[in-house]
């Protein structure tokens, strides 16, 4: 069946997408691989925001308590805080404020959370810890100025519904929060605060009970939070995790959730950011690296902005050390990109979403057509994706009738494409063919690189009355991105293609074009 796209456009796109993008914890910006990778994302996707853990954590060195005539005090220190902050910025990227974990000489315990040891334990004195807060927010708006800071969200906390990041229950959560929000809004009234940032799975009680406890005791809250994931449980294997998916529709359902859950409540019309999303939630489950990957969060990109204001991809980079220090350069890592800046497909998706016009004109199961303020029409397209393992489908067609022009043109349209698929803009593939090499040398890394780019080809297609006919075939796990514009031919009259090899007469009138 051919579905004919109309011409007036039916809403704008939302680009909640790009509001914000996961990172490995705060310090690692100080890495040069880092930032480089980073370089590269905002050069070609553009992220606004940035947001991960422990910038309260022992590795950024902020907290620094201190013994001086028999009485202990703290000094704040910014030195590594400043630096990558000013890198954030020169790479036009703003923080969003994840305040976690606790200091360890602030920390009321020992627990703590992955390689690096975020201690999980609340603060042990609540007074210096909203000191700590208000240092910190005070320092940032000192040096980069108060109406930039005020643009930066501040979350308390990460998980805290999950032991493994928050081991003191909820109600220790909900005194955590009031005691950090209230220390926000002391330093400015118009920073925005929020969270509770929760993990999948939790009940409805719990989301429900936070913000019972923040309306009865008043409490500042300027956007809920939440995370959002489709995996099952984890089947181990050597340096790597498998788990079983749920549909990306499961994404969706868990991004419009708090709506529904916080209904009859002032938090229910606050902004919803989606602080945390992938498949998987582990950082070496290989699905993340695939080109299944891209097909399967297609619709989950192109549809997500209508259930949340935000939903961030965790991560752009597998610069990331929650379970130690990678292996290899595909070790199912989180990130859009993975080491020594190799492009993975859902890197392209993301390239490719930046490359859509701002104005919808369809939206289906399979595609989405936009078209730019100068006349642009681009389609996005993907194959079904399916998450139980099933055969990816090959030869997948979507046939379009596209408006292109003015509704009397005539003519023909340049066609340019680039797609992703099992066998196109896959360097895992490449990866595996070459024998899974864990430490690739230069050579191999310039294949590598090589693999990851998209494949591209063009044509002509003809329009008439405005329209032109386009069938795309998708391969295997295939995402394609088709741009089209209108042609304005400037061949010369005196032009004749027959005479390229100095055949033909001189004098012999051109075709007509």
């Amino acid at each position: 069946m051919r579905i004919d796209v109309p011409r007036q456009p039916t809403a704008r796109l939302c680009d909640a997408w790009r509001h914000c993008v996961g990172t490995g914890r705060f310090d690692l910006a100080l890495r040069r691989d880092y930032q480089d990778s980073l370089a590269l994302v905002q050069r070609e996707i553009g992220f606004r925001h940035i947001r991960g853990h422990g910038l309260l954590s022992d590795g950024t060195g902020i907290h620094q308590p201190y013994e001086h005539a028999g009485e202990r005090r703290v000094r704040h220190a910014f030195t590594y805080v400043d630096q990558i902050v000013d890198a954030y910025l020169d790479l036009g990227i703003e923080p969003f404020l994840e305040l976690g974990f606790t200091p360890s000489q602030l920390a009321s315990g020992e627990d703590t959370v992955f390689w690096w040891k975020g201690n999980i334990t609340p603060p042990r004195d609540e007074a210096e810890w909203a000191d700590l807060v208000r240092g910190v927010l005070r320092h940032l708006i000192d040096r980069y100025g108060l109406d930039q800071v005020r643009r930066w969200p501040v979350e308390v906390w990460n998980e805290p519904n999950l032991e493994g990041f928050w081991s003191a229950g909820q109600d220790a959560y909900h005194r955590l929060y009031e005691v950090t929000s209230t220390a926000v809004k002391e330093v400015d009234a118009e920073l925005q605060v929020g969270g509770p940032s929760l993990a999948p799975g939790y009940r409805d009680e719990w989301i429900r009970r936070f913000a019972d406890f923040v309306e009865t005791r008043d409490l500042p809250i300027d956007f809920v939070s939440r995370h959002a994931y489709s995996s099952g449980p984890v089947q181990p294997v050597p340096f790597g995790a498998h788990q079983t998916l749920m549909p990306a529709s499961a994404l969706l359902e868990q991004f419009g959730a708090p709506k529904r859950q916080l209904a009859g409540s002032r938090l229910a019309e606050l902004p919803l950011h989606i602080t945390e999303f992938n498949s998987s939630y582990r950082p070496d489950n290989p699905i993340h690296d695939t080109a299944f990957h891209a097909a399967y969060l297609a619709p989950v990109l192109v549809n997500g902005g209508d259930l949340a204001d935000s939903f961030s991809y965790w991560t752009f980079s597998d610069v990331f050390e929650e379970v130690g220090i990678p292996t290899a350069p595909f070790h199912g890592g989180f990130g859009l990109l993975a080491h020594r800046q190799i492009k993975k497909p859902t890197y392209h998706l993301y390239t490719f979403m930046a490359e859509m016009g701002e104005q919808i004109l369809a939206r289906g199961e399979d595609h989405l057509v936009t078209r730019h303020e100068d006349g642009r029409v681009t389609v996005l397209a993907w194959a079904p994706a399916d998450p139980t393992g099933g055969a990816p489908v090959e030869g997948h067609t979507l046939r379009l009738t596209l408006p292109v022009g003015t509704p009397e043109a005539r003519g023909s349209a340049y066609v340019r494409r680039r797609s992703v698929s099992e066998d196109a803009g896959n360097a895992r593939a490449a990866w595996i063919e070459m024998g899974r090499p864990l430490a690739p040398d230069t050579r191999r890394l310039d294949a590598l690189h090589e693999a990851a780019e998209p494949a591209r080809s063009h044509h002509a297609v003809p329009v008439t009355a405005g329209r032109a006919e386009i069938d795309l075939v998708l391969a295997r796990n295939e995402v394609t991105l088709l741009e089209l514009t209108p042609v304005v031919d400037e061949t010369p009259k005196w032009w004749n293609e027959e005479r390229l090899f100095g055949l033909g007469e001189e004098g012999t009138d051109a075709p007509a074009t």
